[in-house]
């Protein structure tokens, strides 16, 4: 009896560790870049070429600025993109770079192209690869170092992990969404409760989650610890993949079909650590620190703290124990990131922003995960929606999800985002992250503060 996560790792193994890390064959490397020019010019000065570069995928998405044009943050920024075309030209690898029709975030083209797949092995340099396990893939982030190993050889050591199950089961209340059922989860566990562990999410709530919301919930896994989350797939992921540029066609897709249903864990396997979550008891979660473990619903308040991180946390965010969440005035509003930036996602929060406008204090954006979902969206209406309230609405982009390209946060700035991390300086220099869903961020942009999205528009 084994689990999903063992099925796939065994089916790539080329050479057993014996006690040391297995040597592990790649199915598909993304890359982006950030951390691929060290990667290939160590390549190039031992005179070493991309082993595969047809199971080589790669975007601009960190560097990119989202008003247009290519000017970028800063000689490193440029450096990085222009060494980014210049290897994949070299190498003959496909580039999705600025300008093109599929350019956008790494973990949101993959899944568009139909590049992700159940069943295979997928690395990036880039931690939050855990998202492409949304469709029953083995999908981790690795270093720079292992980049270049990869690039080389297509494969790659690793020690095998633990497994861990999280079982979701329920409704989701009113006003409760994917990013809060990962927030919740993260609360539960902690931000090294997954440590060494691949987590396979189940349950019915899980079941009842679309392909983003999956994304979601697997994307931020990592920061639970964890080294790759996952979903097995299903009716959901097939429908989804279904038509896709580089889904399985024809008389192969039957027999892919037949491969996926395959690697669901059997019946009775064992797994290392099991944790249940009743999401009938989930509610609009917000951070408060400077992780996301550092948490609570957004009808609750500032806890006292207990640590010293918690101190430090609290001295950072500039916040004070028994203070409302709701009586948090940000100044900012970012909807993006490859955890919350996909169509589903823009819907959401244009559901709540149709109608009103945005806060004269605040300044809020809206940057598409890929150009795709930003034609989409355009085509549905969405981007009138958020313009005719006072959004800026983008070119697609990792954006404000970190402080690497122009949209960054002033120091003190307090934002409320969608994205995935809010350590110190995540979203510039002396920034202040509040993580929340794409419609608690809408919710925020109206009304100036942290606000119960169940509660907006009742008055």
């Amino acid at each position: 009896m084994k689990t999903m996560a063992e099925k796939i790792w065994e089916q790539h193994v080329v050479v057993a560790g014996d006690g040391e890390p297995d040597l592990l064959y790649v199915d598909l490397h993304l890359v982006h870049e950030v951390t691929s020019p060290q990667a290939f010019e160590s390549l190039r000065l031992a005179n070493r070429r991309v082993r595969r570069p047809d199971l080589t995928v790669a975007t601009m998405d960190h560097d990119v600025p989202t008003r247009g044009g290519r000017l970028a943050a800063d000689e490193i920024a440029e450096r990085q993109m222009s060494a980014l075309e210049s290897n994949c030209r070299r190498e003959g690898i496909a580039l999705y770079g600025i300008g093109h029709a599929r350019q956008g975030i790494v973990h949101v083209i993959g899944p568009e192209l139909g590049l992700t797949q159940p069943g295979l092995l997928i690395v990036c340099g880039d931690s939050h690869t855990s998202t492409h396990g949304a469709f029953g893939a083995l999908a981790f982030g690795i270093g720079t170092s292992e980049v270049e190993h990869v690039l080389a050889t297509q494969c790659l050591r690793q020690r095998r992990p633990k497994t861990m199950a999280v079982t979701v089961d329920g409704a989701l209340p009113l006003g409760v969404t994917a990013k809060d059922v990962a927030l919740g989860i993260i609360a539960r566990i902690g931000v090294d409760g997954g440590r060494g562990h691949v987590i396979e999410y189940r349950g019915s709530t899980i079941r009842a989650l679309s392909m983003e919301g999956r994304m979601t919930v697997c994307n931020m896994t990592i920061e639970g610890g964890a080294r790759a989350g996952m979903v097995a797939p299903d009716e959901t992921t097939v429908t989804y993949l279904k038509g896709r540029p580089y889904a399985p066609a024809d008389a192969q897709w039957d027999a892919a079909i037949a491969h996926w249903k395959a690697l669901a864990t059997d019946a009775d396997a064992p797994f290392d650590q099991e944790v249940v979550i009743d999401a009938t008891r989930l509610e609009p979660y917000v951070t408060w620190g400077t992780n996301p473990g550092q948490s609570v619903p957004v009808s609750g308040s500032v806890p006292n703290p207990v640590t010293e991180t918690d101190e430090r946390a609290l001295a950072y965010m500039a916040l004070e124990p028994g203070t409302a969440m709701e009586a948090i005035a940000v100044d900012r509003v970012f909807i993006g990131s490859c955890t919350n930036a996909r169509l589903e996602d823009l819907r959401l929060a244009a559901s709540v922003v149709r109608g009103h406008s945005v806060h004269p204090k605040v300044r809020a954006m809206v940057v598409p995960g890929s150009a795709s979902v930003k034609r989409l969206a355009e085509a549905e209406g969405l981007d009138a929606v958020f313009r005719q309230a006072g959004f800026e609405w983008r070119d697609a982009g990792c954006s404000m999800c970190l402080g690497m390209n122009p949209d960054i946060l002033g120091p003190g700035e307090r934002c409320a985002s969608t994205s995935n991390r809010n350590f110190e300086g995540r979203q510039g220099s002396g920034g202040r992250t509040h993580l929340v869903s794409p419609p608690m961020a809408a919710a925020a942009a109206i009304a100036g503060h942290l606000v119960d999205v169940r509660e907006f528009g009742k008055n």
